[in-house]
C-alpha cells in the first residue's frame, strides 16, 4: 500500500497553482492526468496499475490555501498488460470493488508554494472503508505554472495490510506506491 500512496499523486492539491476565488473549484485535465500505483512481485516484476475512472477537484479556501479531493474508482482499475492481476485488483482480495467502489484521498489545506518547491502533502487516504493519515511527496516543479504548463508529480507509499488487502503477500509485496501526474483544465480559472 505504501506504493499506492505514491500516487504521485494524489499530488492532488498540487494542481491548483492558478489563482481562484474562495470556494471555487478546479477540475483535473483528463488529457494530462494519470493516477496509478505500482506493485512488485517477489520475483522483482513491477506491476503498473491505473485508475481509468476518477474525479476530483482542488478547492480554493478563503485563507488563500487550497485543498484537494480525489476519488478513484476501483471497478475500472487495471494492471497494465495483466488481465489476471486486473481481476485480482478489483476482487474482494484487493480493492473489493463491489463493496468499496472508490478510493478517496483528501488533502489537508496547503499553500500553493508546495506545487513549486515540492514537499509533503498531508491528507487522509480511505481504502475499503478504512481511513488513515497519509502524505504524498510532491516533486519540485519544472515550470513557472505547475499544473497548467507542466505536470504536478506526487507519490506516496502505503502497506496493503493496513487496509485489509493482505492477500497474496507471499507473491506480491505489501508495499504499494501511488503515483499521480496531474494538470488542471484550461479555462477553469477566472
Amino acid at each position: 500500500m505504501a506504493t499506492l500512496v505514491r500516487l504521485g499523486a494524489l499530488g492532488l492539491g498540487l494542481l491548483a497553482a492558478c489563482p481562484l476565488h474562495a470556494g471555487e473549484k478546479t477540475d483535473f485535465d483528463p488529457d494530462h492526468t494519470r493516477l496509478g500505483f505500482e506493485l512488485r512481485t517477489r520475483w522483482g516484476q513491477v506491476l503498473d496499475g491505473v485508475f481509468t475512472h476518477y474525479d476530483g477537484e482542488i478547492t480554493h479556501l478563503p485563507d488563500g490555501r487550497q485543498q484537494a479531493r480525489l476519488r478513484m474508482y476501483t471497478r475500472d482499475v487495471e494492471i497494465i498488460g495483466h488481465p489476471r492481476y486486473s481481476e485480482w485488483a478489483r476482487s474482494e482480495k484487493f480493492f473489493d470493488a463491489d463493496r468499496y467502489p472508490v478510493v478517496v484521498f483528501t488533502s489537508r489545506p496547503y499553500d500553493e508554494t508546495l506545487l513549486r518547491e515540492g514537499g509533503k502533502l498531508e491528507g487522509e487516504l480511505s481504502i475499503k472503508g478504512i481511513s488513515r493519515p497519509r502524505s504524498l511527496d510532491v516533486s519540485p516543479s519544472t515550470c513557472d505554472r505547475p499544473a497548467k504548463d507542466c505536470d504536478v508529480l506526487a507519490t506516496g507509499a502505503v502497506r496493503r495490510s493496513d487496509y485489509d488487502m493482505d492477500d497474496w503477500l507471499l507473491a506480491v509485496s505489501d508495499r504499494v506506491v501511488f503515483v499521480l501526474r496531474a494538470r488542471v483544465k484550461d479555462g477553469t480559472h477566472p
